[in-house]
């Protein structure tokens, strides 16, 4: 039941959030980085570096899910911050994008560098 529960909530949170995802991925990502690690690795270390609640306090919320053109995003509470994932011909690219250049942001950007 627990799963299940689990599962519609996510449902419900990823339909929300594809409109500010959309309207960010119209402009620069806040940062692109690539690694030669497989696309779901990187995607799944990002979640669990994001939901580190001693770095993030109680906004360590994060969620992964299939990304638009392929690969993965992995995004917070809100879209607020979020990073898609993709394989490319010389490894994987993610772009990461910020709501605004904050010290949170950049705490993120610090937690996603440390998986490529």
């Amino acid at each position: 039941m627990r799963i299940l529960i689990g599962a519609v909530a996510m449902v419900l949170l990823a339909g929300c959030t594809t409109p500010a995802m959309n309207e960010a991925r119209s402009k620069s990502p806040y940062k692109t980085l690539s690694s030669n690690k497989p696309e779901k690795v990187v995607a799944q270390c990002i979640q669990f570096a994001w939901q580190d609640e001693s770095v993030f306090g109680v906004d360590a919320g994060a969620f992964m899910q299939p990304g638009e053109p392929g690969g993965y995003t992995v995004y917070t509470t809100g879209a607020q911050y979020f990073v898609d994932v993709q394989s490319t011909a010389s490894g994987t690219t993610t772009n990461y994008y910020a709501a605004s250049d904050s010290w949170v942001a950049k705490r993120r950007l610090a937690a996603l560098a440390t998986c490529l």
